[in-house]
């Protein structure tokens, strides 16, 4: 028996330049972090030939071919998963909540199977099949985000250059005291509302692809980037109040992006909080529900979390998550984890 823990993430600036459409137009470049919520993968020898797969649904199945999970099949196949074993999955956080819990899913079942078959993964190759399964081989929208920073961990940079696939992480440069700062100024309170990310950007696409020659998307996702470069530069040089006024300038700017991305109540819950003391904040993930994050200097935070807890909304603790997708646990006739 073996299991993997893999964090989900925070977007902490350029979200969305990562979509395939923008990045190998114009370079796409964001700032992301895992944090200490994770999904867990449990693979286990069975004592029967067929396959048994736990997660919201259970399945018996004989073959890969007839798996229903889309993500657990196209893994099981991509490496070669025989008979004989039962698959369980394990969340912190619900799915739809904006903190990436799909595709991180995606990277720990590839780092347990491929655990589990004693093949050799680098955190890159885990990341870039995740990403080979959810956007070529299932067709799903979005971009790279969620599963490079499922497999490394950390507070990193993205970088995709034009004309690329290619993917280029590197750990951001940020002192001790600015991450114990962040961990204490940021604050996570849950919407309660379901959504999902793949219609918004489905939206975000579709208006690119009605008039690819215009100009005005592109300009939208150039402002995001050069707000993820000015991220990138506060939080190196320890402003993080500043970061947190562009968490805001971000905010505003990107729910002209779609229809979806905000609502009445959000729009509600976001000027609730402002008054309360937050310099800034948005949804995470692509928007229309799920976690809001807010950047509040410390003698606010009681102001606040009393404020969205009478809105009805619930607080969730944090602290970056350094590992990435790892192995926890793991009995003496299973592989061990591959280096990086």
């Amino acid at each position: 028996m073996l299991m993997t823990r893999t964090p989900v993430r925070i977007p902490l600036g350029g979200g969305g330049t990562d979509l395939p459409f923008y990045a190998r137009e114009r370079g796409g470049f964001l700032i992301t972090a895992a944090i200490d919520k994770y999904i867990y993968i449990i693979v286990n020898k069975h004592f029967e030939k067929n396959f048994r797969i736990c997660y919201s649904k259970r399945e018996i199945v004989e073959t890969a071919n007839e798996v229903k999970h889309p993500v657990v099949r196209e893994a099981m196949k991509l490496l070669g998963l025989k008979g004989g074993v039962e698959i369980v999955s394990l969340s912190d956080v619900p799915s739809n909540s904006g903190l990436g819990t799909s595709s991180s899913f995606t990277v720990g079942m590839i780092n347990a199977i491929s655990t589990y078959q004693k093949i050799s993964m680098t955190k890159h190759e885990l990341a870039e099949m995740a990403v080979k399964i959810e956007r070529e081989l299932l067709k799903e929208s979005g971009g790279v985000q969620d599963q490079y920073i499922a497999a490394y961990g950390g507070i990193c940079t993205l970088e995709m250059p034009i004309g690329s696939k290619d993917v280029i992480v590197s750990p951001l440069r940020v002192s001790h005291a600015t991450v114990k700062t962040l961990e204490k100024n940021l604050l996570f309170f849950s919407t309660s509302v379901n959504r999902d990310s793949w219609k918004i950007q489905k939206e975000i696409e579709a208006t690119h692809k009605s008039n690819p020659s215009q100009s005005e998307i592109f300009s939208s996702f150039d402002r995001i980037k050069d707000i993820g470069l000015r991220t990138k530069d506060a939080l190196m040089q320890d402003q993080t109040d500043d970061f947190g006024r562009l968490l805001n300038e971000h905010w505003e700017f990107k729910k002209k992006l779609s229809s979806q991305i905000s609502s009445s109540f959000i729009d509600k819950v976001y000027g609730a909080a402002l008054k309360a003391g937050a310099l800034g904040g948005k949804l995470m993930g692509a928007g229309g529900g799920g976690y809001f994050m807010f950047y509040c200097r410390d003698k606010n935070a009681g102001k606040l979390k009393d404020k969205m807890r009478a809105m009805g909304l619930g607080s969730m603790p944090f602290k970056f998550d350094f590992q990435g997708t790892s192995l926890v646990a793991c009995d003496a006739n299973s592989a061990e984890l591959a280096p990086e």
